[in-house]
């Protein structure tokens, strides 16, 4: 899959890094990937090979060991990591994607010194603790707590459905400073190795297998002042600028994977015989399959978009919430359809398409409900309505 619908969205660099990637996952990713979707986890020792290829922050500033690119640089990263069809793999490695904002936008030059470097080497691993047993989409509901004493700060709670959280070195956790919805949310770096952290479990998960999802708990989790993230009542703000880019990176996840089950439902359809011809010949698949192609370009088209502005500095919540919410439509549909075009053997684990339909379902919840997706565009549309003009 390339840009045929936006020739200009891209330029040589974003090209040669694709090729690149491109190269580097059918090397290292694609003759394993199989195997590790059926293991449900892929090698730490991938995350140093990510690292030392340069294929962990594209986007970061070189002075930190990042590529030094672009928004466009993470996206093209996205796309070709997702083209080996696995969504676990390309949300296992790309946590730090998730991870690592808080600490660029808020953290100290010590601390982006300290803390970036070895995790784009892929020598530590990083995950971000936000979401909690009664707290997802609802940010303000967060219960870990974060009390200052005179050698820190002391945290207790517990942070479910976190990416990489088995394996992590260090997770950027979202905690409460005080009793102020928004304004009472800090960022910390916790290293998983002190005291009173633990991981209580690993969740089993119906799509998104080879990625470490973690059930995490803190209990009298002593962080120092040099591990606070930003001032404290800093982390809100931070984190709905994270969303932003975590929203569109699912968004180029859905457009993926719908193209995928498409160009695997093309391929069977042409090959399937049916009644003394390909099954592509019968009108009935033959505009399913329109209807899919379709469906993908104008999630594509939408997502780019977005992207390109994005890329420009633009601040766009309601509309990457829309990329997010359609793309996310469409690999639902699409690979359903592909599904139903492979038949009985669109059902069974050796078909790529049936792991494309589950890991497509994570679309509407990760990274931010559909319906709060919906919610974020609404306001724009009623505030919209009562602007003059």
């Amino acid at each position: 899959m390339h840009d045929r619908l936006h020739p200009d969205l891209f330029d040589a660099t974003h090209d040669a890094y694709r090729e690149s990637l491109r190269r580097w996952v059918a090397e290292r990713v694609l003759p394993h990937v199989d195997r590790w979707e059926e293991d449900g986890a892929f090698p730490d020792s991938l995350f140093r090979e990510a690292g030392e290829a340069g294929h962990l922050g594209p986007m970061y500033p070189e002075e930190l060991g990042g590529g030094g690119g672009d928004l466009l640089h993470q996206v093209v990263l996205a796309e070709e990591l997702l083209k080996a069809g696995s969504g676990g793999l390309s949300a296992g490695l790309g946590s730090l994607s998730i991870a690592l904002p808080p600490v660029l936008a808020l953290g100290t030059s010590e601390q982006k010194a300290r803390m970036v470097p070895p995790i784009l080497r892929g020598e530590r691993i990083a995950a971000l603790g936000i979401s909690e047993p009664g707290a997802g989409s609802d940010v303000a509901g967060i219960r870990t707590r974060a009390v200052r004493d005179a050698d820190g700060y002391v945290l207790d709670g517990s942070k479910t459905f976190i990416t990489s959280g088995c394996r992590a070195h260090v997770v950027l956790v979202l905690a409460r400073t005080s009793e102020h919805p928004h304004k009472g949310l800090t960022f910390f770096a916790v290293d998983t190795s002190a005291a009173g952290f633990s991981v209580s479990r690993a969740l089993v998960k119906h799509g998104w297998w080879c990625s470490d999802t973690a059930e995490l708990f803190l209990d009298g989790v002593r962080v120092s002042m040099a591990d606070r993230i930003g001032p404290e009542g800093s982390g809100f703000p931070a984190l709905m600028r994270n969303f932003e880019s975590e929203r569109l990176m699912l968004a180029v996840h859905g457009v993926v994977l719908a193209q995928l089950a498409l160009e695997e439902a093309t391929r069977y359809a042409s090959e399937r015989q049916a009644f003394g011809r390909p099954i592509a010949g019968h009108q009935v698949v033959a505009h399913k399959l329109a209807d899919m192609a379709t469906q993908v370009a104008s999630a594509r088209a939408l997502t780019y978009a977005v992207a390109r502005r994005m890329n420009a500095g633009e601040n766009l919540p309601a509309e990457v919430a829309m990329a997010k919410n359609h793309a996310g439509d469409v690999a639902r549909a699409v690979c359903w359809e592909a599904v139903q075009i492979l038949g009985g053997m669109g059902y069974m684990r050796e078909s790529r398409v049936e792991r494309l339909m589950r890991d497509a379902r994570l679309l509407h919840i990760g990274g931010g409900t559909r319906e709060i997706m919906n919610e974020i565009i609404a306001r724009q549309v009623l505030a919209n309505a009562g602007s003059p003009g």
